[in-house]
């Protein structure tokens, strides 16, 4: 990962997360922002987090899949 805080200074970056519903797309987003595992909801429309991971971050972009 040093090679792309090299790469990238500390640049915002967004990431798209897509899948099927139920697949654990909001579970995924939540356990890189708070570092552990929430309960959800099935997500209707869209969630929007900032994550940051050393001096990146990260906008994440979780697509609901029943949208």
């Amino acid at each position: 990962l040093s090679y792309f805080r090299g790469l990238l200074g500390a640049r915002e970056m967004r990431i798209l997360i897509l899948g099927l519903d139920g697949a654990g797309k909001t579970t995924i987003l939540y356990k890189l922002q708070v570092g552990e595992v929430v309960t959800t909801i099935p997500t209707i429309g869209f969630n929007v987090e900032q994550v940051t991971y050393k001096n990146l971050k990260f906008q994440v972009w979780d697509l609901g899949g029943q949208t």
